[in-house]
């Protein structure tokens, strides 16, 4: 068996491993057999193998290429593949605000200090927390809900028109943040964002163009700690 692939360069591969899938509407599994290549007849399945996650690494591995080590930054928290999680202290930032019903329209434009977040980028989706306090987070601590529109209960991003990078790696990090803040907020996915009696535009409307830092006590805390939010769990 031959199989002729254009990849820039001579490379020639041969049939060593077979995955065969099993399933039926609910369940499915993966067998790996060994390939015995026979001269006058097709090639041979060995017996059945159990599929070992050393084995699905690798095999992801060398279907996406090797990649150039990166020199992580200090803000960055975690690194994998596809996925890179790191946070911003407490800054103040530019916002912008478009919305059918007009909501927050005066607030478009203007700069607002921002609380420190946690971003996590996986798989082209962005996720965004909160946190209390202004120090790089540690494993266990506690994060808050992020106090915009355009953010899901689970910390999702909507992205919609957001310009986004590609990957999820170090260097693309500031295109992440930028992507983030020069879109537009559009719309609430959450029916509470903020502690503040005025609700969100009472919130921003008070942080308006001020230099204060932005009011802690006015976010909601989660159960779900860095840990959790880096892993993917508690989304």
């Amino acid at each position: 068996m031959q199989i002729h692939i254009s990849i820039g360069e001579n490379h020639r591969f041969e049939l060593r491993e077979a995955l065969l899938v099993y399933g039926d509407r609910q369940k499915s599994f993966v067998t790996r057999h060994d390939v015995t290549i026979q001269k006058d007849a097709p090639p041979a399945l060995g017996p059945a193998q159990p599929l070992t996650v050393a084995f699905v690494e690798s095999l992801v591995r060398s279907l996406s290429g090797s990649s150039d080590a990166e020199i992580l930054l200090e803000n960055v928290l975690a690194k994998g593949d596809r996925m890179i999680a790191w946070w911003t202290p407490a800054r103040r930032r530019q916002m912008f605000y478009e919305n059918s019903e007009d909501k927050a329209a005066e607030l478009s434009g203007l700069v607002f200090p921002q609380p420190p977040i946690v971003w996590r980028v996986k798989n082209g989706d962005l996720m965004i927390r909160a946190l209390t306090e202004n120090k790089r987070p540690q494993t266990e601590t506690k994060l808050a809900v992020a106090p915009f529109w355009n953010v899901s209960d689970n910390g999702r991003v909507c992205t919609g028109s957001m310009r986004r990078p590609d990957g999820a790696t170090v260097s693309s990090i500031h295109a992440w943040e930028r992507g983030f803040y020069e879109s537009a907020f559009t719309h609430a996915n959450v029916g509470r964002l903020t502690r503040h009696p005025g609700g969100f535009e009472g919130l921003w409307t008070v942080l308006a163009g001020k230099r204060k830092a932005f009011p802690r006590e006015t976010l909601i805390e989660l159960p779900q700690t860095l840990a959790e939010f880096v892993r993917g769990e508690r989304d």
